[in-house]
């Protein structure tokens, strides 16, 4: 690979990443805006696929999306790269947060600063509902799929299993009609097996050391337990960080103060509620992956360490959890190429797509309401947010305004609001 001629591309990586908000279904928006619009590194086409597929596989989805982007690009030295820059940014807000947690005294003014930036993610999501939308509902089937996605997701929204079970019945419906066939024979790619070699190798020995640091107590077994618990996250959550972090909570809040633990494994890792809380509520105030709240968590957990100790938390939390994503999708990913030459997959593409539109459709409203249906907000407040959520939309849609200048207008409209 000649790197040069990627540099722009990967510049490009830089500036999403200090600028995309909002999570995986918000991410798209500015996928569309930097990746297909103004570079075309991909078509709409392109990247809705992508998306669909990341959404069947465990581990961060816009991560994924955008790692296959370089993967298009430069094979998997470029994937690594792009995944590198994507989520070191992130890594490095959110490990120093875990430095600086204890001297900051005004949490409530700092979360109020990005006050605007949750119904400004709603904005990009319906607008990636909009632009996808154009490719992917052509017909009768593809609208009730979409509608029907859109039901499920607005209803169980924050269920595990939902995304991959609605993009997977929504293949198996189109398949009832035998009119689409490949209109042309797709390369097949050589499969890789070293990636998912590497991803069962990992996951036992990570279990195996980490379980024999947990019985033998060694002095300094954190670590090992940190790569081991972040790694399984990793190759087992689906759903991204909504569920993520619901886990983390369990594992590191919840778990270490039950009697059962307490008796049987005394040395267990564990975060302060409210630390924890005031960690999960910063990554969604930051741009960049929810995934990023591994060097937080991994840094809270070996803060009595020392500074060096916390360090190699924050680095060991971000490397286990992001691991078995890149190495899930490179595996993955020809194999699925693989298989799109089978009239069945072909045919199977048009209802995932279309699922995928519905997913956005439901997250869309189900996120409105949780922005202006807000009890513990003002009517004020929950005005604002959805004047955000449509202004948004409006200046990604019909405007040729530069993606990253408006969480910048977000965050200067919080910093007006909370001193007004």
């Amino acid at each position: 690979m000649i790197l040069q001629r990627h540099i722009p591309f990967l510049k490009a990586v830089l500036i999403h990443s200090l600028t995309a908000f909002g999570g995986p279904q918000g991410h798209m928006g500015m996928m569309i805006k930097n990746f297909v619009q103004r570079r075309h590194d991909v078509t709409e086409k392109e990247l809705l696929e992508y998306n669909a597929f990341c959404q069947m596989l465990p581990g961060a989805s816009s991560t994924q999306t955008l790692t296959l982007i370089g993967y298009k690009r430069g094979g998997i030295p470029l994937a690594i790269i792009t995944l590198l820059i994507w989520i070191t940014p992130a890594c490095i807000i959110m490990g120093t947060l875990s430095f600086l947690l204890s001297y900051i005294n005004d949490r409530q003014a700092v979360a109020n600063t990005f006050s605007f930036i949750q119904p400004m993610s709603v904005g990009f999501i319906a607008f990636s509902a909009y632009r996808m939308a154009k490719h992917a509902i052509s017909n009768t089937i593809t609208v009730v799929i979409m509608l029907v996605a859109a039901v499920i997701t607005f209803s169980l929204f924050k269920t595990p299993w939902v995304f991959p079970s609605i993009i997977v019945a929504a293949g198996i419906s189109t398949n009832f009609s035998k009119k689409r066939i490949p209109q042309q024979e797709i390369p097949t790619k050589k499969i890789k097996w070293a990636n998912i070699l590497i991803f069962f190798a990992v996951f036992i020995i990570a279990g195996s050391v980490s379980e024999t640091a947990r019985k033998e107590n060694w002095k300094n077994r954190g670590p090992y337990n940190i790569f081991e618990n972040f790694y399984r996250f990793g190759s087992l959550v689906f759903g991204g960080g909504d569920v993520l972090i619901p886990m983390m909570y369990q594992q590191y809040v919840v778990r270490p103060v039950t009697e059962r633990t307490e008796r049987k494994n005394p040395g267990a890792l564990k975060v302060n509620k409210e630390d924890f809380l005031t960690g999960s509520g910063m990554v969604r105030a930051i741009p960049g992956p929810v995934f990023s709240i591994s060097a937080f968590t991994g840094g809270i957990l070996q803060s009595k360490e020392g500074f060096n100790q916390q360090l190699l938390g924050c680095i060991i939390g971000a490397v286990a959890l992001f691991l078995p994503s890149l190495l899930l999708v490179l595996f993955f990913f020809p194999v699925w190429n693989n298989l799109k030459k089978y009239a069945v997959i072909y045919r199977s593409l048009e209802g995932i797509n279309a699922s995928v539109v519905g997913i956005m459709l439901g997250s869309t409203l189900f996120l409105m309401k949780v922005v202006t249906v807000d009890i513990t907000a003002s009517a004020t407040l929950s005005l604002l947010n959805f004047l955000i959520i449509v202004g948004t939309f409006i200046l990604l849609s019909f405007t040729r305004i530069l993606p990253q200048l408006v969480p910048l207008l977000c965050l200067i409209a919080g910093l007006i609001f909370n001193y007004l």
